[in-house]
């Protein structure tokens, strides 16, 4: 069971790691959403997998499943939700404001002459 566990959690790492290293808003959002994936089940296999055991003390209960983990991973689901919705709207307002999802800087050897272009939408006011 150990093994299936940390092998998911490397699976997810990897692909977040590839995604999030691409060249697009997008794939770099979902690439934040399976890093968060992986740190949320390393947190929760941090408590110990358990099976058939209470999360809270009971008086009839031989052992019971800690808690803590159970609680950070809540509390991470929680922040990763807000800062992906975060993370959602400021790439779409790049997307709106430049027309392109690409995440690339100014390629190489270009050279600044001090004039900006800039573009703006004739629709608003």
């Amino acid at each position: 069971m150990e093994v299936l566990v940390a092998s998911g959690i490397g699976l997810l790492t990897a692909v977040g790691v590839y995604l999030v290293l691409r060249r697009q808003t997008f794939p770099v959002v979902i690439g934040t959403v399976f890093l968060s994936y992986a740190v949320n089940l390393f947190l929760f296999a941090t408590g110990r997998l358990t099976v058939n055991r209470p999360p809270i003390y009971a008086s009839g209960a031989a052992g019971y499943a800690d808690p803590l983990p159970q609680a950070l991973v809540l509390t991470a689901i929680v922040i990763s939700f807000g800062m992906t919705a975060l993370v959602v709207v400021l790439a779409l307002r790049g997307f709106l404001e430049t027309g392109s999802d690409s995440v690339e800087g100014d390629p190489a050897g270009a050279v600044d002459d001090g004039e900006a272009t800039v573009t703006t939408d004739q629709a608003r006011p």
